[in-house]
């Protein structure tokens, strides 16, 4: 093909593409096989790669991320993003409906639509094809994520055939499938890693990821509903969501009752009723429903207050409650010997889901609802992964029942517990000789923020140890081949790779070693903290509680925790053991001479940097021989200010008498 067919073909498989993905991720009506998306894609991809001058901004390759962002600069809105005024009962709503009557006449008609739990977003589109797209941030000012939203599949890159303006906005909600949040807590808990708590906050974390390729794989989704531009053509929202839809966009649907026209506050309460029972059915998450006055020119004459337009209001639904009996109450051990009463449940079904455990927290908590096994109990959920007891319904509790006795002794290793004052938990001591902290200890050593050991997951933690090969941290430095090839279900190939992954474990740096180990209250940043203060384990080992406080961020509580960990045999041994194999005990950064640059320097970072990203100059600091702090005062030598450094900032700073210099200028200081 010579460059005018290439060029065609690329601009013919890219319609193409966009047309099956509108299909597939809008209309849920697919007209071929994912295997020949995929080969269709792949073309694409070819010929871009071979043909770079030829591929667009917004082709359909974009779709699978792989850009890598190191800050997300902050943009102004072209038009505020609001919040609306919430509400909790039908009174609420006739107040809201007298008030539009008494400032426009009583000839008011109203929208009703879904109240999507997930994370606001305004998408910039200029001649059909999409530019930007922005958080809601503060209402003012956001975050371009554009590269981050070009991966969700049902938002458009470019719009079908339409007569839109030549450019506008268009406003909605991301949010985290309910299908493909569960299939990501699966495979975290299947790595040992944590769950996330709920699918709003996991939506939200996913599009500040710096790499898009991650945000690609967690198949995020959207929809959008509000329409914005200078030449808007619309004399109403309804018939804006309708006409958008035929543009391309996700839009809801008045067939599937997610938007409807209602003339009196009884047609909304109907809407919000239906919702409320139907909302179980729906693949995401909605926490009530959005009630809006239909009409362009009556929300203009209605106007805004100070924070809320006048002309809608939510309507919140009631955090999802359901009745059942507590049967019996289990007792977890964590890897730091933290027990958590469980309460074990007559199944009852919860926002859309069985539910047979709840939370009970601490002995304190128990106490606190008088819960006794066998009464009949109130179980909220409230977005969290594991319901709560809210409450005990007295009217059927059986007159024999007695107050909780707390379990006095450990569930897995009877080893008596302890509390100690000021703390809430109970503990088991007995952190070598009990499964449940064993394997813990394991788990997180393993873990991608600790060792980052391939490989290796909970299943596997469970099978050494079962299998007598792994009893400590320590132990997994002792595999061989033979005797991982030896386990059940082990092939050759995955033997090698744990061995691998053990090995170049050895070259994880110092502050993320300490952090492996475990020590409670040393979390990522403590460890990063006693790293750089202490530079060597052997340093650590021998500081005094003095010497230990002395150490930035580290107060009483950590101080006590490290030096209770290092009085212990099996810990030094442990630490020994680690040393000898050959992992990182002393930190790798070249000892800091007062002849550095940045010697005795105390530096605030504040803003949006174009050359680095703020962790990055944070990290030319350390390396220089400044230190950083989190606020300004008298101690303060330099601020370094990107753009939209807070007012407060600077106006504290020139009283202060502090310098404030560009990142330009921080790149003279260093070099």
């Amino acid at each position: 093909m010579n460059k005018a067919e290439v060029q065609s073909k690329i601009e013919q498989l890219s319609k193409e593409l966009e047309e099956h993905n509108y299909n597939y991720y809008v209309l849920s009506q697919p007209i071929i096989s994912d295997y020949e998306f995929d080969m269709l894609l792949k073309e694409l991809q070819q010929l871009e790669q071979q043909f770079p001058e030829f591929a667009t901004a917004n082709s359909p390759t974009k779709r699978v991320g792989g850009d890598i962002t190191k800050t997300f600069p902050t943009v102004l809105h072209k038009y505020p993003m609001l919040s609306l005024s919430n509400s909790y009962s039908q009174e609420e709503i006739t107040d809201f409906e007298k008030r539009v009557h008494k400032l426009i006449g009583s000839d008011v008609g109203y929208v009703c639509e879904l109240k999507y739990d997930g994370v606001a977003i305004g998408i910039r589109y200029k001649n059909g094809e999409l530019a930007m797209a922005v958080t809601r941030g503060d209402g003012e000012k956001g975050e371009n994520i554009t590269a981050n939203v070009k991966t969700i599949r049902s938002i458009p890159l470019k719009l079908k055939e339409g007569d839109y303006p030549e450019e506008f906005e268009i406003r909605g909600e991301i949010f985290f499938p309910l299908d493909k949040f569960q299939s990501l807590n699966e495979e975290r808990e299947k790595a040992g890693e944590p769950l996330f708590a709920n699918p709003r906050n996991t939506a939200s974390g996913t599009l500040k990821m710096l790499d898009s390729k991650v945000v690609a794989g967690r198949k995020l989704d959207c929809y959008l509903y509000g329409f914005y531009s200078d030449e808007n053509q619309f004399k109403d929202h309804f018939e804006s969501i309708v006409k958008t839809g035929k543009w391309g966009f996700k839009s809801p649907l008045p067939e599937k009752k997610m938007i409807a026209l209602c003339s009196n506050i009884d047609e909304v309460m109907d809407f919000i009723g239906y919702w409320d029972n139907e909302r179980h059915n729906l693949n995401f998450e909605i926490d009530g429903v959005v009630i809006k006055v239909n009409s362009y020119k009556q929300q203009k004459q209605l106007g805004f207050t100070s924070k809320f337009p006048r002309w809608a209001i939510a309507y919140k639904f009631k955090s999802e409650q359901a009745v059942t009996v507590l049967n019996s109450i289990s007792y977890q051990v964590g890897r730091t010997g933290a027990i958590t009463p469980v309460a074990n449940l007559k199944p009852v079904l919860l926002a859309g889901t069985t539910v047979k455990r709840a939370s009970l927290h601490n002995a304190d908590q128990i106490a606190k609802l008088d819960v006794r096994i066998g009464d009949t109990v109130f179980v909220e959920k409230g977005g969290e992964i594991i319901p709560k007891i809210i409450e005990v319904n007295l009217e059927f509790r059986v007159h024999s029942s007695e107050p909780i006795s707390y379990v006095k002794e450990c569930p897995e290793c009877d080893t008596e517990l302890i509390r100690k004052e000021g703390e809430a938990n109970h503990y088991c001591p007995n952190e070598v000789g009990c499964p449940p902290q064993i394997k813990g200890k394991m788990e997180h050593f393993i873990s991608r923020r600790a060792m980052n050991i391939d490989g290796i997951g909970q299943e596997t933690i469970e099978l050494l140890y079962q299998k007598g090969l792994a009893k400590n941290i320590g132990d997994l430095y002792d595999l061989t081949f033979e005797k991982l090839f030896d386990l059940e279900s082990f092939k050759e190939k995955k033997a090698q790779n744990i061995l691998n992954g053990l090995e170049a474990s050895k070259q994880i740096p110092f502050e993320n070693v300490l952090f492996a180990l475990g020590i409670r209250y040393v979390g990522e940043t403590v460890a990063k903290k006693l790293a750089k203060h202490f530079k060597t384990i052997d340093n650590l080992m021998s500081a005094s509680f003095e010497e230990l406080i002395e150490a930035e961020e580290i107060g009483d509580k950590i101080a006590e925790s490290i030096l209770d960990y290092l009085d212990k045999e099996e810990n030094r041994v442990l630490i020994e053991k680690l040393k000898s194999v050959g992992l990182q005990f002393e930190t790798r950064h070249v000892e800091v001479l007062h002849a550095t640059p940045l010697w005795g320097l105390n530096f605030v970072v504040s803003g949006v940097f174009s050359k680095f990203s703020r962790d990055e100059l944070k990290a030319e600091i350390e390396k220089h021989g400044g230190k950083n702090v989190g606020s300004i005062s008298g101690k303060t030598s330099y601020i370094i200010a990107g753009e939209n450094m807070g007012p407060s900032k600077k106006e504290k700073a020139e009283k202060l008498g502090v310098d404030i210099i560009d990142e330009d200028e921080f790149i003279k200081m260093i070099s």
